[in-house]
């Protein structure tokens, strides 16, 4: 009997932290999950009162194909209730670096995993060991069937809160119970198994509910051994078992869910902690973001070429993509806090990811423009028995299908690999063309052309090239002037400091106004001497140390459609070349990057302060966005942050926005807007090492583009989101002959009327027989949208809440209805707001 109280429940969670890669890789942590599984079965048929919690999806499929006996026992302890699932993502992954789209698969992935293989899905996010979590997070939960979360970091030193358990709440209104650990979650650090229990019995007391205690060995597996069983019956006879229950996470929340105590609700991100891994190992993160972005779009041509044409799905194919992109979204491997070896073993896994996507895309759009009629009256007229290559005959011209994988129509630039005369469109208007310099140096053929397409959403359109016969267009735009130091078009002028490469001025000439405050584009290099891999207990990197100067700017083209120039500075050993682009007709400055680094225990940010008083600071999390205070503080993004405020002469609201293309960590310090472009760190350097044994990261060559957008107003009126995305998501071409085929020469694959609405997935469903359109709301504001999808013959109306994602099941069978659905496609979402009309009744 026991002798002595607890203030309150505690509930006892047995877990085994496993870090599949950090400081081993892969083949290592695959053993050591075997092993650890092993153990915690071994521990089930020792100890009938023992639980045991687990995440990880991957790790299951692990031992489903290297340990077929030992999964068959486990899904006999989960039918029992006693090995319970957790987490029902693929990995426990970064929380902030991933896109929308990446989290949704780890839901759809896992989630259907575990009900495949064990007949349950988890009801409880956990991610106990990433280093932060997007304010997004709440709703990619809820929409995944899981309604509750466990965390551990930031900690309290980190982040404080009015209480450890809270409702957590995004932007759209979904809330998830959430439990943040108040310590470790292994006993194999610091105070006794005992002391904790009675920290967070005291801590359960004051805040009015039972707490959860973790124990088990970590981080390189091992979980609960026999000393922490035999530990807790002690305790049990000391405290009560009914004090101190052998418990789940499951079980924890299901009697908070009955006792309904009052909590607070905290609508935010959960920061910082470990901030120098925005921006550790260019190489995995930049992978990341072409991976993720080109298995969308392979996964969009492949679904309309099976409709349109009945081209197979190859549905396995793309899910490897994806796990394997999921996999190394793995907090330590995402996170740039892995060995050396671990990076390399990344890369062949983002390879063959980038591999299957390219070969499923290609497969798509060649089916299709394939199947295009290129026959046009000139062309039919010629005698069968002639050759039909246009080059051959070059008055005809030859067809170049241009893909659009972006959910609304795009003016995108197009290189054609092929010097011409003119380019038409597919009702042979001509269209303004450049000649710019091929990446072909043997030959007398060194040049492309450059053109404008303007290209359906979804869709694609055929341009026709000519080699010989020239075509002007009815309107010729007013050419980019690219001189010495300038670029200048009918909307914006930018001048660059020669000796320095810094942009002196940036004057938008549709308001007069000056854009920045001061120089920008100013490369400046921080110390981080006292800074470790994660970049732990620091907030911010502001030890300014030196410049990259010493420039040379030159002229790389100059023409109708676009001025270029080039800037190359350097710093130390290091070099940096910015090819500054305008074009013809627009305002942004497209930047393509290539950085020489060699610097040690340094950071590299570009810095832009912008002439904008009272600024507010924005920038793009996963399906959403959130406004941050200018404190100068470091913090993740995705694709794009904005700074905007009121303009001191007018009194109008205005702004700069800064797009990338696999930069995830940028920081503002009152109108000062800096983007994170490298750091190098030691590899895995947790304690501060320093000696000649070490390597450092990011030395060598790599490469990215930036965008500068200055807007009227705030960002959601001047179209960021959608910038950012084209700046990411690249066209795709098809050179094509002449053949008959029942597709036309220009096709719109989606069509939706709100533009705060964007399409990120068209993918087949899971089970077959239907397709999934998913989209979000970008803006921060409710909108009304009807979904038109012309290859199936359907569209359907729907209320989108702010930043609302919402994923539809359309049926092949047309009699059945659009349904909306949960991420993982296993559920339907009660929606009112939804309604379907068949295409005949538009």
């Amino acid at each position: 009997m026991a002798n002595q109280s607890l203030p309150s429940r505690i509930h006892l969670i047995g877990n085994a932290h496993l870090d599949p890669v950090w400081l081993w890789q892969w083949q290592e942590g695959y053993a050591e999950i075997k092993a650890t599984f092993r153990s915690a079965l071994d521990r089930l048929n020792e100890y009938p009162d023992f639980v045991f919690t687990r995440s990880c999806a991957a790790y299951y499929r692990w031992i489903e194909e290297n340990a077929p006996e030992m999964f068959e026992e486990i899904r006999a302890r989960v039918a029992e209730g006693r090995w319970v699932i957790v987490g029902g993502w693929w990995i426990q992954p970064d929380c902030n670096l991933p896109s929308g789209e990446s989290f949704a698969r780890h839901g759809l992935y896992g989630q259907r995993y575990f009900q495949a293989k064990f007949g349950t899905t988890a009801k409880v996010g956990y991610n106990v060991d990433s280093f932060g979590h997007n304010a997004m997070l709440p709703q990619l939960l809820k929409k995944s069937g899981i309604d509750y979360y466990v965390f551990m970091r930031p900690d309290k030193q980190e982040k404080e809160l009015e209480r450890n358990l809270f409702w957590w709440e995004s932007e759209d209104g979904s809330r998830v119970m959430t439990f943040r650990l108040s310590d470790s979650y292994s006993t194999s650090w610091g105070a006794s198994l005992e002391e904790k229990i009675i920290k967070h019995a005291e801590m359960g007391a004051a805040d009015g509910h039972a707490h959860m205690t973790f124990y088990g060995v970590g981080n390189h597996g091992g979980g609960p051994t026999v000393a922490n069983l035999e530990a807790i019956r002690a305790l049990q006879a000391k405290f009560g078992a009914d004090r101190l229950a052998i418990s789940s996470p499951n079980r924890y929340f299901e009697e908070l869910e009955i006792a309904r105590p009052q909590l607070p609700v905290l609508k935010d991100e959960l920061q910082m902690h470990a901030v120098g891994c925005y921006s550790t190992h260019s190489e995995s993160k930049e992978n990341n973001r072409r991976a993720e972005h080109r298995l969308l779009a392979a996964e969009k041509f492949s679904a309309a070429a099976g409709v349109l044409l009945g081209l197979p799905y190859p549905q396995e194919q793309l899910k490897q993509g994806w796990e394997n992109v999921l996999f190394n979204q793995f907090h330590d491997i995402m996170g740039g806090c892995s060995i050396r070896e671990a990076f390399q073993d990344a890369r062949e896994s983002y390879g063959e990811a980038l591999h299957i996507a390219a070969k499923a895309l290609n497969a798509a759009t060649q089916r299709m423009s394939w199947s295009i009629d290129t026959m046009k009256p000139d062309v039919k007229s010629l005698s069968k028995e002639k050759d039909w290559l246009s080059w051959e005959h070059g008055d005809l011209g030859t067809p170049y299908v241009v893909f659009n994988p972006l959910s609304w129509e795009s003016e995108m630039p197009v290189r054609a690999n092929r010097k011409l005369a003119s380019v038409t469109d597919d009702e042979g208007n001509a269209v303004p063309v450049q000649t710019v310099r091929a990446s072909r140096t043997n030959g007398r053929d060194n040049w492309d052309t450059l053109f404008m397409a303007r290209v359906p959403a979804m869709g694609y359109r055929v341009y026709w090239c000519f080699r010989d016969k020239a075509f002007s267009p009815e309107s010729a735009p007013s050419p980019v002037v690219a001189e010495r130091n300038v670029l200048e078009n009918d909307y914006v002028r930018v001048e660059i400091e020669p000796h320095t490469g810094y942009v002196s001025r940036m004057l938008d000439k549709r308001t007069n106004t000056e854009v920045l405050a001061g120089k920008g584009a100013v490369p400046v290099v921080i110390d981080e001497h006292h800074s470790d891999t994660w970049g732990h207990g620091l907030h911010s990197y502001r030890d300014l140390i030196g410049y990259f100067a010493d420039a040379e700017v030159k002229v790389l083209e100059q023409g109708p459609l676009r001025g270029v120039l080039r800037v190359t500075s350097r710093y130390n050993g290091s070099t940096l070349r910015q090819d500054f682009t305008l074009h013809h007709h627009s305002a942004d400055v497209q930047v393509q990057v290539q950085l020489d680094w060699r610097e040690k225990h340094k950071m590299l940010k570009l810095s832009f302060p912008v002439a904008a008083e009272q600024p507010e600071t924005y920038a793009e999390i996963p399906y959403g966005y959130l406004r941050r205070e200018p404190n100068g503080r470091e913090v993740p993004g995705q694709q794009w942050f904005d700074v905007c405020g009121i303009d001191s002469e007018t009194g109008t609201r205005r702004g700069l926005a800064i797009l990338n293309s696999g930069k995830y960590a940028c920081d503002v310090l009152d109108n000062e807007a800096r983007i994170t472009v490298v750091r190098s760190p030691i590899f895995a350097d947790h304690y501060g090492v320093r000696d000649d044994q070490v390597e450092y990261m990011d030395q060598g060559v790599q490469e990215f583009a930036y965008a500068l957008v200055p807007h009227e107003g705030g960002w959601q009126d001047a179209g960021i989101v959608r910038k950012a995305y084209e700046l990411n998501v690249p066209p795709v071409a098809v050179w094509e002959t002449y053949h008959e085929g029942p597709l036309p020469q220009k096709y719109e694959g989606l069509k939706i009327s709100s533009g705060q609405v964007i399409c990120t997935a068209f993918k087949q469903a899971e089970d077959g027989g239907g397709w999934i359109v998913r989209g979000y709301e970008t803006a921060g504001r409710p909108a009304k949208a009807k979904l038109r999808v012309p290859m199936l013959n359907r569209s359907w109306t729907a209320d989108f809440g702010k930043c609302e994602i919402k994923t539809f099941y359309v049926p092949s069978d047309a009699e059945l209805p659009v349904r909306e659905v949960q991420l993982t496609e296993m559920a339907m979402i009660q929606d009112e707001s939804s309604k379907e009309t068949r295409s005949g009744n538009q």
